[in-house]
């Protein structure tokens, strides 16, 4: 059986982790995203003061900002790799904690077939506690299982 990934993400990092025991996780890689962590005026601003907005927009169309797009650009791109990892047969099925609103964007651009590994969710910011302080907020009958 392949293991259980456990993906630990927010805006600007995603922590990936394999279970080893009950009370162990190991480190199997790391996505960053440095402009996760920028301030709206520092992406988006043209001249001082100044926000730039693309021409063209409609008043019935969703106005997405700069910041909103990086933290989607971020998704997605942990969504491609861990599609990568389960088509390269790394794992069976997932478990996320993230930042809540960055776990509803992740969500969206999850394919499905990623989708029906999930295993577990919590919403809750986690990224910078250390692996046995996040174990603990593993379920422990996900974890046994996910030893076997």
């Amino acid at each position: 059986m392949k293991p259980t990934w456990i993906l630990v993400a927010d805006s600007s990092r995603a922590r990936f982790f394999v279970a080893n025991s009950r009370t162990e996780l190991q480190d199997i890689g790391e996505l960053l995203h440095p402009e996760g962590r920028l301030h709206e005026h520092d992406m988006a601003s043209d001249e001082p003061g100044r926000i730039a907005s693309a021409s063209g927009e409609h008043s019935y169309q969703k106005h997405i900002s700069p910041k909103e797009q990086e933290v989607i650009n971020f998704a997605k791109s942990i969504a491609s790799y861990v599609e990568e990892a389960l088509n390269a047969y790394k794992f069976e099925q997932l478990m996320i904690i993230a930042e809540p609103k960055f776990l509803g964007n992740l969500r969206k651009q999850l394919p499905d077939k990623i989708q029906n590994t999930v295993s577990f969710e919590l919403d809750k910011n986690i990224t910078m506690l250390s692996k046995e302080e996040i174990i603990k907020y593993l379920p422990k009958r996900l974890i046994s299982s996910a030893l076997l």
